[in-house]
């Protein structure tokens, strides 16, 4: 942590980070590294994290591209990220220099949301989704980009600012890049009621970047597969793992999706991607996989 009030609690049943004070955008937390003083973020990179909305109060989450607890500058010198429940935007700070996208501009803000985040970054480009859609793509950053600070604006306790389920990764690979490099995709962007197999809101994103990809490319079919974490016991967790994709399927049948091109099928807790000891793992295991037919 940088500065303010920032903590781990429960929220809704899930862990999570909490923003109680920061009193200045540029406070926030940083990661936890060996070397933080090096620069740490590779040549291509992926940032992703889910952000909670609150209904009726006003939230924008930042991610700036140095670390600033542990780096020399007194201001942020490069390109930073602003992310609100409907629109992002790159900017600096002291320029004029300002993308924004403000394509959910629509979006009902009658009840709380999650909204998930992916900024993926190579020499050629910055992408930045929103649930899974592409709001930003912003070609020649030549800024030295050299770590990572999490922040919101000026957060208090009635904003309820949380952010979860946080991963960064080398490499920067959108989905379609993958099916076609790897054969498959996989994301824990699609969401469930625990121990249900009720799609949550903020799924339909990734759901509808699938029906997208699968519109624009109509020789593909999927294999839908589904997987938890070792919370519970095999049985329920297999049982629970078919429930789930067959509800994935659905969903993209009603949206347009013929029924032949994808199968549903359920792994439960039998392949891990990580180890289930912390709740990151858990989250990492918790995952639907699109592998190509």
């Amino acid at each position: 942590m940088v500065s303010g009030t920032i903590e781990n609690a429960n929220f809704d049943g899930e862990n999570v980070i909490y923003f109680r004070e920061t009193g200045n955008f540029a406070n926030g937390i940083v990661p936890l590294l060996k070397n933080p003083s090096a620069d740490y973020l590779p040549e291509a990179f992926t940032v992703e994290f889910d952000a909670y909305f609150k209904k009726g109060k006003y939230s924008n989450y930042y991610v700036f591209f140095y670390d600033a607890k542990n780096k020399s500058q007194k201001r942020i010198k490069d390109g930073f990220i602003s992310l609100y429940v409907n629109s992002a935007k790159y900017a600096y700070t002291g320029t004029e220099k300002r993308l924004e996208n403000t394509k959910f501009a629509n979006k009902n803000m009658e009840s709380s949301c999650w909204r998930h985040i992916a900024i993926s970054f190579n020499q050629r480009a910055m992408k930045v989704y929103l649930d899974d859609t592409r709001l930003l793509n912003i070609p020649n950053i030549t800024d030295n980009l050299t770590g990572i600070t999490l922040s919101v604006n000026h957060a208090n306790q009635d904003n309820s600012q949380f952010i979860k389920n946080i991963r960064i990764a080398k490499g920067a690979v959108p989905l379609y890049d993958k099916v076609l490099t790897d054969g498959k995709f996989v994301t824990t962007g699609i969401k469930f009621d625990v121990n249900k197999a009720t799609l949550k809101p903020e799924s339909m994103g990734t759901i509808n970047y699938v029906v997208k990809m699968m519109q624009d490319n109509p020789d593909w079919r999927f294999s839908v597969e589904g997987h938890t974490d070792s919370d519970g016991n095999d049985a329920t967790n297999q049982t629970l793992s078919e429930k789930r994709t067959e509800a994935v399927c659905a969903e993209l049948v009603k949206l347009g999706i013929a029924a032949d091109r994808l199968t549903a099928k359920g792994w439960g807790e039998s392949k891990p991607m990580t180890a289930n000891d912390t709740p990151e793992g858990k989250a990492q295991n918790r995952r639907v996989e699109f592998i190509k037919m």
